[in-house]
């Protein structure tokens, strides 16, 4: 199976996502996480599709694949392929997405929110529990 770039756009701008956990630092009771941020792009899709899941992997030559399974009424079990190496978001999978344009609006602005927040992440902003808030705030903009 090849994929073409238009595609991948196709693939994530319906069922992609570009989303970061960020840890409240107003909430002192938050559960604890090794880590402050954790930027992510993944796509989700049920098992008889992983295939196009191992494909993308493939052709990006990053992230994982793996089962993710739903207790949810009405859903399903599916795989999912995700990126979280911040080294491979900043190399590989924002240069991909500035150079194909998503289509989608919501999208598109999730995919501005997130690099923004990458942009901060590079420059250390997240180390600081001011600059913790600042980005709190932008990922509360993001579907």
């Amino acid at each position: 199976m090849k994929l073409s770039p238009e595609y991948i756009v196709g693939l994530v701008d319906g069922e992609g996502s570009f989303t970061v956990y960020i840890k409240d630092a107003n909430n002192i009771i938050s559960r604890e996480r090794r880590v402050r941020v954790e930027p992510k792009f993944y796509i989700k899709l049920v098992e008889k599709d992983k295939a196009v899941l191992y494909t993308l992997q493939q052709f990006f030559g990053c992230g994982s694949v793996y089962f993710q399974k739903d207790h949810r009424l009405n859903h399903q079990d599916c795989y999912r392929y995700e990126v979280y190496r911040r080294d491979d978001l900043e190399k590989i999978i924002i240069p991909f997405f500035r150079e194909h344009k998503l289509k989608f609006y919501s999208k598109q602005e999730d995919f501005k929110l997130f690099c923004e927040i990458m942009g901060m992440i590079k420059k250390g902003i997240h180390l600081n529990n001011k600059g913790l808030k600042k980005m709190f705030l932008i990922k509360q903009k993001m579907h």
